[in-house]
């Protein structure tokens, strides 16, 4: 679906950056890994916004969800914002773009499947780069976290994000196209997620979390 500034485009998305924002409002009482990564379930809202209006709009969602972030809930500032945004746009921009390309359910899966790695090394380099000025800590001490903490912690992330993506995308166009905010068009019929891809996002889903809740790993914490 090409993006197109209509009153019911803004609505819609206007729409996602609250639900964004909600989203990181109820994941706040889960604990951190590493005293300041936290798990947010906002990128499976704004990829589903990306696999319906196209790959701008989770960049447009990404920056206006974290700026809301930054200026009420969050206390890191610049540091998180730019963080938040690299994070997310580096997730949710590739797999609109390659769904946009192939709207089916394997491109779906392709695209989130991009999404998640795309997003893990994005922020194994930015956390190299930044964390360094945002946690006060030698630069070689982040390197040594880079393949021990931030890279298993944005494939999990990216891994739960894109689960619930699937789970989620097929209601929400649903609903979208009942309150008449989205053409029946879009998103078009093999776009439509079937019953066993939802099993087998549903699948994923526990796996990843079953994962954090492994007994004596310090991964029981997630951002």
């Amino acid at each position: 679906m090409k993006t197109k500034f209509s009153t019911k485009y803004v609505t819609c998305t206007a729409m996602f950056v609250v639900i964004a924002y909600l989203a990181v409002i109820v994941a706040r009482p889960i604990p951190n890994v590493s005293g300041f990564l936290s798990y947010e379930p906002k990128d499976a809202v704004i990829v589903i916004a990306g696999f319906i209006f196209g790959p701008l709009t989770s960049a447009i969602v990404s920056l206006l969800t974290s700026l809301i972030e930054m200026l009420t809930v969050s206390g890191t500032g610049i540091y998180g914002l730019l963080m938040n945004v690299v994070s997310t746009c580096a997730f949710a921009v590739p797999a609109a773009w390659l769904y946009q390309k192939k709207r089916t359910q394997k491109g779906a899966l392709l695209g989130l499947g991009l999404g998640v790695l795309t997003m893990a090394a994005c922020m194994v380099l930015w956390n190299y780069i930044i964390t360094p000025f945002y946690m006060g800590v030698p630069r070689e001490q982040v390197a040594g976290m880079l393949a021990t903490v931030f890279l298993p912690f944005n494939l999990v992330k990216g891994g739960i994000n894109a689960a619930l993506a699937m789970l989620l995308y097929k209601p929400v166009v649903s609903a979208l196209r009942k309150s008449g905010l989205v053409e029946a068009s879009s998103g078009g019929k093999k776009g439509r997620f079937s019953l066993g891809f939802t099993l087998f996002a549903l699948a994923v889903l526990v796996t990843f979390v079953l994962w954090f809740l492994v007994p004596g790993s310090d991964r029981g914490a997630v951002r």
